[in-house]
């Protein structure tokens, strides 16, 4: 009985730390102030939809760190598990999806933009975008860091430090946002490499997260000794919690990294078949 009242406890417990709190609200106004001045000449560019995705995405992010996930995530792997995947694979491609570089641009006071940031900002930013948001070095920086924290001995510290632990979600999300930047390419940017290099980008990313959920399921003992302590909220076992975690991040990252990979397939397919159909040379109807 003591551990059903404790566990619904658990999801009045919200986190109003002012730090999330006001740069989601400040990120999401900004972009809203941006969007509307931009929808004015890039209407094209920037439809209701890209608002919808890059509000959800904020409001996902937060959720991520800010609801009663990051109150469960003490006692359950399986809740810090969730708040991962929202953080690194739910919330950055809505966040990419919405295009926001400009918006932004758009959305900050021009005295600012004029004043603090336009004199080092074409020079310095794009100079070290080009360094950051090259393809091999974005896939390194996300892969090493979503492996790294969850070696045991680097996930055990983010409980004895709630600093490490805000590094963390922090690394995930802006590491987990530059890989997206790279398969989405939002206008106006560009791609570096061609859009087929992306499937095998976004395949070999998924094998990493395969190989480390099934250590999670399949190897028959605990990886975090805090969660072997912790005091339980449910029937699962330490290790139950285990598996189902690895089952979670198995199953849900995976089904966003080949959605888009297929998704990328499609629209290749699709126009080669358009640049074949404007050459003409027609599709073999029955092809043997």
């Amino acid at each position: 009985m003591l551990a059903t009242v404790e566990a619904g406890a658990l999801w009045h417990e919200w986190d109003w730390a002012p730090i999330p709190l006001v740069s989601a609200l400040l990120s999401s106004a900004l972009y809203l102030r941006g969007w509307i001045s931009v929808r004015q000449t890039r209407g094209r560019e920037f439809p209701v939809w890209r608002l919808i995705c890059f509000q959800s995405g904020l409001l996902l992010a937060w959720l991520a760190v800010s609801s009663p996930i990051g109150a469960f995530d003490d006692y359950l792997l399986s809740a810090h598990m969730l708040q991962h995947f929202v953080l690194m694979s739910a919330a950055p491609p809505l966040i990419i999806l919405g295009a926001p570089v400009v918006p932004f641009l758009r959305g900050v006071p021009r005295f600012i933009l004029r004043r603090v940031m336009r004199p080092w900002m074409w020079s310095g930013l794009r100079k070290a975008g080009r360094i950051l948001l090259h393809p091999a070095f974005v896939w390194l920086l996300m892969n090493v860091t979503f492996l790294g924290w969850h070696v045991p001995v680097a996930f055990e510290l983010t409980f004895s430090s709630e600093l490490l632990h805000n590094l963390e979600h922090a690394m995930f999300l802006f590491t987990s946002c530059a890989f997206w930047w790279v398969v989405l390419a939002p206008w106006p940017a560009k791609r570096v490499w061609p859009a087929w290099t992306m499937i095998p980008y976004l395949l070999s990313a998924d094998v990493l997260n395969t190989i480390l959920c099934a250590l999670l399921m399949f190897s028959g003992r605990i990886f975090y000794p805090s969660y072997a302590s912790a005091d339980r909220i449910t029937t699962l076992t330490p290790l139950q919690d285990q598996v189902a975690a690895g089952g979670e991040m198995w199953v849900l990252n995976s089904a966003i990294f080949l959605g888009f990979a297929a998704f990328i397939t499609f629209n290749l397919l699709a126009g080669s078949r358009t640049r074949l159909q404007k050459n003409g040379v027609s599709a073999p109807v029955n092809a043997v």
